[in-house]
């Protein structure tokens, strides 16, 4: 790479649910910009993170894991993943080192096949393999199915294997100007973020019937005189029995999650939030296409 020119692109991250791709971009970026959850499918929609370091911006994309839909949400996060790969310059396949190959990653293999984007074999969580050379064989068990433009290890939680990740990226990024100011993280506007914020915190407290049937839509964002800002939005779920647990016994649970939410934004914005939260019953929304336009879940 030429040290006066400038490299500008856009890089992937696809892979099964759960493997910490969300982690990955937001350790990259250094900011918090995707949510991120145990939950499988905690992301829905493509995120932007931006990367701006040295001669060189990188507008990461998280996407959605890529698993068998049982709805129509289901279908559109597939969608919105799968229709990323040919639209940028480099794709990153993240697998989980803890994880044997399955189904889930030769169904992505099979349509990373059909793309002419150089693809990165990112294999992610190796500070939870006691034995590092348990790599080669992880790596081995990928090689035939794909001639991929290289292999990193990395530790989205630790921050090792950044660098060389980064480099990596960077081989495969036309020449060019950048395309948002240095200091830009995502291209999201601030409305998005704040649902998905409030999106994880329920995903954290809640049981596992209700994750998935949560959508979060702000229905006031309004800036104030004094740099604050008034933020009303409503938590939908699929039934009356899921509303009683978000909400908890003396609206305990809902004030956590509002606290937890507004101090995530508060270090977004840089001032201070009023948050008003509210939960309704919205039956079988994600089979619904009109509900999910609504949500946000636009049609790639």
């Amino acid at each position: 790479m030429g040290e006066n020119k400038h490299y500008t692109g856009f890089a992937a991250l696809v892979g099964r649910p759960n493997v910490g791709k969300s982690t990955l971009m937001n350790g990259m970026i250094g900011e918090k910009i995707s949510i991120m959850s145990d939950r499988p499918q905690t992301t829905r929609n493509k995120i932007m993170g931006i990367l701006s370091a040295g001669n060189t911006q990188i507008m990461f994309l998280d996407t959605p894991g890529i698993h068998k839909p049982l709805h129509k949400l289901g279908e559109y996060m597939n969608q919105a993943a799968i229709g990323t790969l040919n639209q940028v310059d480099v794709v990153l396949f993240v697998v989980d080192a803890c994880e044997k190959k399955g189904a889930g990653e030769k169904f992505i293999i099979e349509h990373l096949k059909k793309i002419k984007t150089p693809v990165l074999l990112v294999i992610n969580k190796i500070d939870k393999l006691d034995d590092k050379s348990l790599l080669f064989g992880i790596v081995n068990s990928y090689k035939d199915d794909l001639d991929f433009a290289a292999v990193i290890p990395v530790s989205a939680l630790n921050h090792d294997g950044f660098e060389e990740l980064q480099e990596e990226i960077v081989r495969h990024l036309p020449e060019g100007p950048s395309m948002f100011p240095e200091d830009e993280l995502t291209d999201q506007p601030m409305r998005l973020i704040a649902a998905e914020m409030i999106r994880e915190k329920v995903l954290r407290h809640t049981h596992d019937e209700v994750p998935h049937a949560i959508a979060v839509e702000i229905n006031e964002f309004k800036e104030r005189s004094n740099g604050s800002v008034f933020i009303r939005a409503t938590i939908f779920v699929e039934r009356e029995s899921q509303k009683g647990i978000v909400i908890g016994a003396k609206g305990n649970l809902l004030k956590m999650i509002g606290q937890e939410a507004r101090r995530d934004i508060e270090s977004l914005t840089g001032g201070g939030v009023f948050l008003d939260l509210w939960v309704k019953v919205q039956a079988d929304w994600r089979n619904k296409s009109k509900m999910l336009k609504e949500f946000g879940y636009k049609e790639p």
